[in-house]
């Protein structure tokens, strides 16, 4: 499923309920859809993101951000300089690799 506003949408299927549901990933709030098809499904998801943002600023809360693709970690030297090592040999930085 595509990014939508950002956000991002798991899709399972329950077969006991024949039915599509997901939620969203990415924020602490548990916000789910559900629908018999796929292309239902892509509308209740884009409805749950809005609805998420919508009691968002009900809440005067301020909407988690979505995944930034940036990645903090902390390692050991030693696997510091494997990882550089890998993404040189490769003709990338670390952040490229």
């Amino acid at each position: 499923m595509k990014p939508y506003k950002g956000y991002l949408g798991t899709i399972e299927f329950d077969e006991n309920d024949v039915v599509f549901h997901g939620r969203i990933i990415g924020i602490r709030d548990i916000f789910t859809y559900e629908a018999d098809s796929a292309e239902e499904l892509l509308k209740a998801f884009h409805e749950c993101v809005d609805d998420y943002l919508e009691f968002c600023a009900e809440q005067n809360k301020e909407p988690e951000k979505p995944f930034s693709g940036k990645l903090a970690l902390r390692t050991t030297p030693e696997v510091h300089r494997l990882v550089s090592r890998a993404a040189a040999s490769d003709g990338k930085s670390i952040n490229q690799w």
